[in-house]
């Protein structure tokens, strides 16, 4: 009776990982698919041609999720690899329950956040400024060793992921309205004053 409980209690939790591993998996490869599309956007472009790029990625996504359900079923039998590829991801997505003992690893420290380095820096490249339009930000970040071979949409997309504000028709004396960060609008930093960045390249942006 007992190690029927034992059974029992450890299906139980292994259903629970599955679930919410599978909630994780989806979530990331969800977002990671719409970041991807929305990249595609052309900042220099307007109305329609501005957007034709994340309309033939959306049409890419959808073709490849219709291709892949049409190979399996053609051939069901690949989800013998499949199934147990998608669960084993899905149990180590999960976090742990306060329950199940974590294995025993030595301490890391903690990796620091990408959105404090982004931060840090925009207010490097905004200086005394109190906007910059992205193509400017992306210049001077391609200047310091910072985002090599990115477009405007690239910088926009990842600062966007990052929950970091984007001014969508920010407009200065003698240019057109164009995207851009305003520095009002900046969360600020953590800890330090504004204007301390790292000065060495980092992927962050």
């Amino acid at each position: 009776m007992k190690r029927a409980a034992v059974i029992w209690a450890a299906r139980t939790v292994i259903a629970q990982r599955l679930a919410t591993g599978s909630g994780t998996l989806l979530g990331r490869i969800g977002s990671r698919t719409a970041d991807w599309i929305r990249a595609g956007r052309r900042d220099d472009l307007t109305g329609l041609a501005a957007v034709l790029g994340c309309i033939a990625r959306a049409l890419i996504v959808a073709g490849g999720a219709y291709a892949m359900w049409r190979v399996i079923r053609a051939a069901p039998v690949l989800l013998w690899a499949v199934v147990p590829a998608w669960c084993w991801a899905a149990l180590r997505a999960a976090p742990r329950t306060a329950t199940e003992p974590a294995p025993e690893e030595a301490p890391e420290e903690a990796a620091p956040d990408p959105r404090d380095a982004v931060l840090r820096l925009l207010y490097e490249a905004l200086d005394d400024r109190p906007a910059m339009y992205l193509s400017d930000l992306l210049q001077h970040l391609q200047e310091q060793g910072h985002g090599k071979g990115w477009k405007v949409a690239d910088l926009r997309a990842r600062l966007e992921a990052l929950n970091i504000p984007v001014e969508k028709k920010l407009r200065t004396a003698g240019r057109n309205a164009s995207r851009g960060v305003v520095r009002a609008q900046l969360p600020p930093l953590p800890d330090g004053p504004e204007t301390q960045a790292s000065t060495a390249p980092s992927t962050a942006a």
